[in-house]
């Protein structure tokens, strides 16, 4: 799935060309991702793109108002595309074929169509009213680009969670994801299985400043591209080649040479290094010591 760095990526190479523009006209094909369907032919045709910005993993494109089919549209709104697993907004020539499961089509006035291609159709696209965008995106967490260390140290302080499973939970950290989670953890030296109310203050400092650094590379290199990803000029990023963890169970750490490991955590697969993040121990009984990693899948 796409996380902040390739939804930023697909954000800026949108923001370059599609502000100032209006949509003519809408052309729908499978609508089951599709919040209203009909709202988006009735309103559209005759609006403005006016900005392009990222919310977490959500797209948004903010609309001054027009004349769609429905008649005169006042309001302001807000063109809400979340990408799912294989979700590709980007604009193309009108005369050039449409790639396969392409579902959705905003005819621009400058004779180009901005297209959506989902072959899983796990996305979601909605046309929100400005005064309701609060509420739709509501509950979503900190910005970890933009979280004060103090804000983000709030987030963790007390929390009995294991660290993995909150950098994922978008209610405390919109935008993140595995692969990142993964990379930052890494980096930070800190096993993913590791309860948050257990790190130290310059782990929490530690973390937020790998997060913050990694996402940010991984911005500089358009994103990871390790499954259908391809940024909004319909290019593949490159930071995947940077992974240091991220499914490369079996090889060699890059700090230490230790063979990187796969665990469970919150659900999800978790790569590691063993030796530069270890792992947390709790007691069992008996008074012996169980390490997280007996648990790791091999």
């Amino acid at each position: 799935m796409p996380e902040l760095p390739e939804v930023e990526t697909v954000v800026r190479g949108l923001r370059a060309s599609l502000p100032g523009r209006r949509i003519v006209a809408v052309r729908l094909g499978k609508t089951d991702f599709i919040d209203d369907p009909a709202s988006f032919e009735r309103d559209l045709p005759g609006a403005r793109i006016e900005s392009v910005a990222r919310y977490g993993k959500f797209l948004l494109l903010h609309l001054a108002p027009g004349n769609g089919a429905g008649g005169s549209t006042a309001e302001r709104s807000c063109l809400v595309v979340h990408l799912g697993m294989t979700g590709q907004l980007s604009p193309r020539r009108a005369e050039e074929p449409p790639a396969p499961h392409t579902h959705a089509f905003f005819a621009l006035d400058d004779g180009r169509e901005l297209r959506y291609t989902d072959i899983r159709r796990f996305g979601r696209l909605a046309l929100v009213p400005e005064s309701g965008l609060e509420r739709f995106l509501g509950g979503l967490g900190l910005d970890p680009l933009e979280a004060t260390e103090q804000e983000f140290r709030l987030r963790l302080t007390g929390r009995r969670a294991r660290v993995k499973a909150l950098l994922l939970d978008q209610h405390v950290f919109r935008g993140m994801g595995n692969i990142y989670a993964d990379e930052s953890l890494w980096r930070a030296q800190i096993h993913p299985a590791r309860h948050a109310a257990r790190l130290t203050p310059a782990q929490v400092t530690q973390l937020r400043r790998a997060i913050r650094e990694t996402l940010r590379a991984a911005i500089r290199l358009r994103g990871s591209s390790v499954s259908n990803y391809l940024d909004a000029e319909g290019r593949p990023g490159e930071y995947q080649r940077r992974h240091r963890v991220y499914r490369r169970e079996g090889k060699a750490c890059p700090r230490c040479d230790k063979k990187i490991r796969r665990v469970v955590v919150a659900g999800r697969s978790s790569y590691f290094c063993p030796c530069c993040q270890p792992a947390p121990r709790r007691r069992v009984r008996g008074g012996s010591r169980l390490t997280a990693t007996s648990r790791a899948v091999r």
